[in-house]
């Protein structure tokens, strides 16, 4: 018999939100809103239970969230410095271990070396309150 422990809520949404920094933080500076929309009907880092392996343990949960931020931050840098070579492994690695949960990430390392500056996306969270 062995013992799990169950991932929390707190586990659970951060997950979730770090899915949503994906597409509001990361996806605009690289993808039009029309690929970003396919991204979303095509279940891109969708956590549904039908479709992921992952079972709820909290090893499993700290497997994802440190994926998904490893990804984030080699993919901030990748589209800062555009020098991919250096984390590459360290990318393909956290994709591999995503798809290891069901969590789907096609995406290569080369897609995000240059970043827009100034994009204009419905995605992109509002800098205020007032909408014009």
């Amino acid at each position: 018999m062995k013992m799990v422990y169950a991932a929390t809520k707190e586990q659970e949404e951060y997950m979730n939100y770090l899915v949503n920094y994906f597409y509001t933080n990361i996806f605009p500076y690289y993808f039009d809103d029309e690929q970003i929309n396919k991204f979303e009907n095509s279940k891109i880092l969708s956590l549904p239970r039908e479709y992921v392996t992952y079972n709820g343990t909290m090893k499993e949960a700290f497997q994802i969230i440190s994926s998904l931020q490893s990804l984030i931050t080699v993919i901030e840098y990748v589209g800062e410095s555009g020098d991919c070579e250096r984390y590459r492994d360290l990318f393909e690695r956290n994709v591999k271990l995503l798809r290891r949960y069901g969590i789907t990430f096609p995406f290569m390392i080369e897609q995000f070396m240059s970043k827009r500056h100034y994009p204009c996306s419905m995605y992109l969270p509002s800098q205020s309150d007032w909408l014009m």
